[in-house]
């Protein structure tokens, strides 16, 4: 997280002048998926995943379900369970920053 806040902040320092508000929200929405795909392969075994999702707050059909799904980790990470599990916000508790907060701060002070 701490190499990809990095990135981003400066990224965003370079290009900040530019308006693109939309691009940096559909690069959020990719990174976002890619950190869940990775958090998903992370866990590799059926009760490290199932053990996951019910410590995130998943139902028992639901935790079981997905973690015996067959479907590659690109697929699962668009699911919607693991959507609920690893929100927006829980990636932002993990020191994700937000791209889109960042470029608002700074087009405003220019």
């Amino acid at each position: 997280m701490t190499k990809i806040n990095q990135v981003t902040t400066g990224w965003i320092n370079y290009y900040g002048k530019s308006r693109m508000k939309n691009f940096i929200q559909d690069t959020q929405q990719w990174l976002n998926h890619r950190l869940r795909q990775l958090i998903w392969k992370r866990w590799k075994k059926v009760g490290t995943r199932y053990r996951k999702l019910r410590k995130y707050g998943i139902d028992q059909d639901n935790a079981m379900k997905l973690a015996n799904s067959r479907k590659g980790y690109w697929r699962v990470s668009k699911n919607e369970i693991i959507h609920r599990a690893l929100s927006n916000k829980k990636l932002t508790e993990w020191g994700l920053k937000d791209m889109s907060s960042l470029y608002e701060r700074r087009y405003l002070i220019d």
